[in-house]
C-alpha cells in the first residue's frame, strides 16, 4: 500500500476528512458510497461503492443484445468507468475512464439524443463525430452511470434513443431489487 503522509483526526462525531489531493486521484466526488469494511490483518479499507460493478457479465450480455439489435456502439458505464463495450469499438473503450462531458451528463441525469454527427469525447483522449444518445441509469433517485448508443455511419434514430431509454429502465429496475 502506497503512503499519504497524510494524518487526520477522528471528530467526536467519529467522521474523518479524505484529503482533497486523495479524492481527486481516486475520483471519489461528494455524495458518493463509499463501502468500508475490515481486512484479515484489522485494517481498514475504504472502497469506492459502485453499484453496477457487480454486473460485469451481465451489462457485457446487455450491451451486445443492443448492439445486435441496433447495429450500433454500445456503452454502459457506472459513474467512472466503461464497464461495458460492444460494436467495432469495443477495444478501444472498455474498461477505461469515462470523460468529464459523461461526468457531468451523470451528474445532471442529462439524456441526450444527438441525430446530426456531432464531435463528442466519451473518453478524455479520443474524439468521435457521430450521432448518439446517452441515457441515465436512475435507481432510488441517484443517477449510477449511462447507456450510450453511438455510430460514426448511420443517424441515430428516434427509435434507438426509446431502446435505450427501455434498457436503462430496465436496467434500474434491476438494481433497485
Amino acid at each position: 500500500m502506497k503512503a499519504t503522509g497524510v494524518i487526520r483526526r477522528i471528530d467526536e462525531l467519529g467522521r474523518i476528512v479524505i484529503p482533497k489531493e486523495i479524492r481527486k486521484n481516486l475520483r471519489i466526488k461528494e455524495g458518493e458510497n463509499l463501502e468500508i469494511f475490515v481486512d484479515k490483518n484489522e485494517q481498514i479499507i475504504l472502497k469506492k461503492y459502485s453499484l453496477m460493478k457487480n454486473l460485469d457479465s451481465f451489462v457485457e450480455n446487455l450491451a451486445d443484445s443492443l448492439n445486435s439489435l441496433l447495429k450500433k456502439n454500445i456503452l454502459i458505464t457506472d459513474g467512472d468507468i466503461i464497464l461495458a463495450a460492444s460494436g467495432n469499438l469495443k477495444k478501444e473503450y472498455e474498461k477505461q475512464t469515462i470523460s468529464s462531458y459523461l461526468e457531468r451528463a451523470l451528474k445532471i441525469r442529462e439524456n441526450i439524443v444527438e441525430t446530426h454527427k456531432k464531435e463528442i469525447n466519451f473518453i478524455e483522449d479520443k474524439k468521435e463525430n457521430c450521432t448518439y444518445t446517452i441515457q441515465s441509469i436512475i435507481v432510488g433517485g441517484d443517477a449510477y452511470g449511462l447507456v450510450i448508443a453511438f455510430s460514426n455511419t448511420d443517424n441515430i434514430s428516434n427509435e434507438d434513443g426509446k431502446i435505450i431509454k427501455l434498457a436503462t429502465t430496465f436496467l434500474s429496475k434491476y438494481l433497485e431489487q
